[in-house]
């Protein structure tokens, strides 16, 4: 499928997708092939790979630790939910009879919405009918990100969903089956999160959802650091030691500069280059890698390992160039010596090295900077691609 850099717009008018009538767990088990013996075995095996202590229940932490193995993102709070939706008697665990419950009620659910999906009643969802469901929910999504969605799901590559693919992607989601909560569903599976080196994962559509997930890394990204700040100005302060630097003299210079905020002075320059770097980063890397498929004569999807290491390693050089000034005034706002414990004025700061030293000293270090910044971009966003 062709990538398509302009997302589509919902049809005006659209109604969300409506679930069909009443169905059965016959429905269900006709469309997986499976008999009634089967799938009791299937979902019992599913128990016991949770319940991996053989308690005969499951808690918190073993719905956490199933999901962590199953690499189902926790952060977003699924084993939570997922235990509050089977614990029906609330005694804060489940045992086999809850989760049998949920499994019924979950795939008759994921069926019905299969069935809506399914508009030519064949078995099967195929790309356009996703593209139409989603559209009619009014999620604006490209061909590229509907080529990654339906990759993600079908397992055996040929190109549609069988009801089958579409159970097991969704089973444990503990949200209600709507079209809109599984296109989340998909984003924040397929999201990687790695805090202030915050980066899209290839197919999620730029238009759409590039600003949530910067916003999201950029918190992430500043929550970091300010919990690192103070190993990062002890740090700076060890090394800028002209005699043999040792720890414990220089947390105590450090708080006698400028007791407990001494220890966060040039933080907040810190946090507010996350952002912009992750947005330069992210784009440049979009923009190199459309650059190189062009050459190439290529289509974006077979830009291969060695178009992604150039692109990733020259994205991350131009992030560090471009925010490489305010790292030089975070280090000597970090080594300054205050009077009365007075932090100086950023502003003034940077003015007064600017009068001083001349513009070129922004820059001073940013070679080895780069040079030692490089490899680790290019993991980062050789990483990402699916």
């Amino acid at each position: 499928m062709n990538a398509d850099p302009q997302p589509r717009s919902p049809a005006a008018g659209c109604a969300p997708v409506k679930k069909p009538g009443l169905v059965s767990m016959d429905h269900v088990l006709l469309a997986l092939r499976e008999t009634r013996e089967e799938r009791e075995a299937r979902i019992r095996g599913l128990f016991n790979f949770f319940d991996s202590a053989g308690s005969g229940y499951l808690d918190y932490a073993q719905i956490e630790a199933g999901l962590s193995t199953m690499r189902i993102p926790a952060e977003y709070k699924y084993a939570r939910d997922l235990l509050k939706v089977c614990d029906s008697n609330r005694d804060g665990r489940v045992d086999y009879h809850e989760f049998r419950r949920y499994m019924d009620a979950k795939e008759l659910d994921l069926y019905r919405i299969f069935e809506a999906i399914d508009v030519e009643h064949n078995g099967s969802i195929m790309p356009e009918e996703l593209l139409d469901a989603l559209t009619k929910a009014g999620i604006e999504i490209g061909d590229e990100e509907l080529a990654h969605f339906v990759e993600h799901v079908d397992k055996d590559n040929n190109g549609i969903i069988t009801f089958e693919e579409w159970r097991d992607f969704l089973l444990l989601d503990p949200h209600e089956a709507t079209i809109e909560n599984i296109y989340h569903y998909w984003e924040r599976v397929c999201l990687v999160d790695i805090g202030e080196q915050a980066v899209i994962p290839q197919g999620i559509s730029k238009h759409v959802n590039a600003s949530k997930y910067l916003i999201a890394g950029g918190i992430a990204g500043a929550t970091s650091r300010t919990a690192t700040a103070p190993l990062d100005r002890l740090k700076v302060v060890m090394q800028v030691q002209t005699t043999r630097a040792q720890l414990v003299p220089a947390i105590k210079d450090i708080w006698r500069d400028g007791r407990f905020l001494g220890l966060f002075r040039g933080n907040g320059l810190n946090v507010m280059k996350v952002a912009p770097e992750s947005a330069i980063r992210f784009y440049t890397y979009e923009i190199l890698k459309d650059f190189i498929v062009s050459v190439k004569g290529e289509d974006k999807s077979n830009i291969g390992t060695s178009g992604r290491l150039v692109a990733g390693g020259l994205a991350g050089a131009v992030a560090q160039t471009v925010i490489y000034p305010l790292d030089l005034v975070k280090t000597r706002l970090q080594t300054y010596f205050c009077e009365n414990g007075k932090a100086p004025n950023i502003g003034k700061l940077s003015k007064d090295i600017w009068i001083q030293e001349g513009p070129r000293v922004f820059y001073r270090g940013l070679c080895s900077s780069v040079i030692g910044m490089i490899p680790m971009q290019v993991l980062i966003l050789q990483h990402m691609r699916p």
